[in-house]
């Protein structure tokens, strides 16, 4: 699904807080060669931006291969490339062919669900896809409410249930309709759980086990909406998640308004998750495919 915008300034812009936490690291080594000097220099930095021991361990290890293997090399390349081998290659939505693809959005309470659900939406729409929403999180009667007023704002019908109604009933009703009415993309909002709730989380699989019964292959992604702001809390509660349910991607929310970004390497070395897409603001519109690749080069441009 290539509908979601990807500009180098608005990645650039989200990491202004990161940047900072890192102590102007890309100017650090701007014209430096890699030595073991260097590679403590960015050890330290890394370890500021909630990187995390164990990705920065990673990091360093490769740098210091990267030492032994080849002289004079450029410090910022280096751990540019070290960063890039960590992170992998870019891991896009899936796409299908026939039939709605479902996307199933779930998270703690307070990460920015429901309104990246929102985000992912309006993408879709202005992409010219049909989409249904599902309003699965029936425990909160705010929750329900705030997707009703996101459907009525972006034009998009919403499937809900009465007050504390079935979930999984819900996302029933939500399936038969969607494919009913030939829709393109079904976004399923789940209950906001805390991650160590063993009840909710049942509660998300049976979810899950729904869909799969009404659509063979259903739910085609299984987004995960982690909020950057929380840094490494957030890699507690994506481990949480994918004990209950197969998380096929993050959406990593605020990434605008934090000093953490580098809790995505932590969950990439970490967790082996992909992050799929980013907020990188406020508005419905800034929501953006994460390309490991323009992550990197933001994270290490160093400031005029």
């Amino acid at each position: 699904m290539g509908l979601f915008k990807t500009t180098a300034g608005a990645m650039r812009r989200s990491l202004s807080r990161t940047r900072s936490a890192l102590k102007g690291l890309g100017t650090v080594l701007l014209g430096r060669q890699l030595d073991a000097s260097v590679i403590d220099d960015i050890e330290r930095h890394l370890l500021q931006a909630d990187v995390g021991l164990a990705a920065t361990e990673t990091i360093v290890a490769d740098l210091r291969k990267r030492v032994l293997a080849e002289s004079g090399v450029d410090a910022q390349d280096a751990l540019h490339a070290a960063i890039i081998n960590l992170l992998g290659i870019p891991q896009p939505l899936a796409t299908i062919t026939d039939g709605p693809m479902v996307l199933l959005v779930t998270g703690v309470n307070g990460v920015g669900k429901t309104t990246s659900v929102a985000k992912i939406a309006h993408a879709l729409l202005a992409d010219g896809r049909s989409v249904l929403l599902a309003a699965a999180d029936t425990f909160r009667a705010g929750a329900v409410a705030q997707l009703q007023v996101w459907g009525e704002r972006l034009g998009i019908d919403v499937i809900s249930g009465p007050p504390e109604a079935d979930p999984a009933a819900v996302a029933f009703d939500a399936m038969d309709a969607a494919i009913a009415r030939s829709v393109d993309v079904l976004l399923v909002d789940t209950a906001g759980r805390m991650h160590n709730e063993k009840g909710l989380m049942r509660e998300l699989v049976k979810i899950r086990d729904v869909i799969g019964k009404r659509l063979p292959d259903a739910p085609h992604e299984v987004l995960l909406v982690l909020d950057a702001t929380q840094g490494q809390n957030a890699i507690a509660q994506a481990e949480a998640f994918r004990k209950s349910v197969d998380i096929t991607g993050l959406f990593l929310a605020k990434l605008d308004g934090s000093a953490r970004g580098g809790v995505v390497l932590a969950i990439a070395d970490e967790l082996g998750l992909p992050v799929k897409l980013v907020g990188v603001g406020e508005r419905l519109e800034d929501v953006e495919v994460f390309q490991p690749e323009q992550f990197t080069k933001a994270l290490l441009a160093h400031e005029p």
